[in-house]
C-alpha cells in the first residue's frame, strides 16, 4: 500500500510541478465542470497541448473526464490534492521540530 501512495504522490506533484496545470487546477477549484476549451482558453497553447496537460492531471487523479457526446468536461478531484497536502503537512512539522531542536542547540552554546 505504501508503495501504491508514493507513487500516487510522485504522479501528483510531477502534474503540480507545471504552471499550466497548476493554472487548470485553480480554475477548477471553483467546484464548475469546465470544458477543456475553456480550460485552455486562458493560454496562447495549442489544443493538443491542453489535451496533453489535462492528460496528466487526469493520470495523477487530479481531474476526472465527463463525456457528454463530442464535449468533455473536466471536474477537480479533491483527494489526491488532499494526500498530498497531508503529506506536506507531516513533513513541515518534522523539520519544523528539527529546526527548533537545532536552534535550541545553539543557544545553549552561546551560553
Amino acid at each position: 500500500m505504501a508503495m501504491l501512495q508514493q507513487a500516487a504522490l510522485d504522479l501528483t506533484f510531477r502534474a503540480l510541478g507545471d504552471q499550466t496545470r497548476r493554472a487548470m487546477i485553480h480554475a477548477l477549484a471553483g467546484g464548475r465542470a469546465r470544458t477543456a476549451s475553456e480550460l485552455g482558453a486562458q493560454f496562447r497553447s495549442a489544443q493538443p497541448t491542453i489535451s496533453k496537460h489535462l492528460k496528466v492531471l487526469e493520470q495523477a487523479r487530479l481531474v476526472e473526464r465527463r463525456v457528454d457526446g463530442r464535449v468533455h468536461r473536466f471536474r477537480l478531484r479533491r483527494r489526491s490534492l488532499q494526500l498530498a497536502g497531508s503529506w506536506i503537512t507531516r513533513h513541515q512539522a518534522f523539520w519544523t521540530g528539527a529546526l527548533d531542536q537545532l536552534e535550541q542547540v545553539l543557544a545553549e552554546d552561546d551560553r
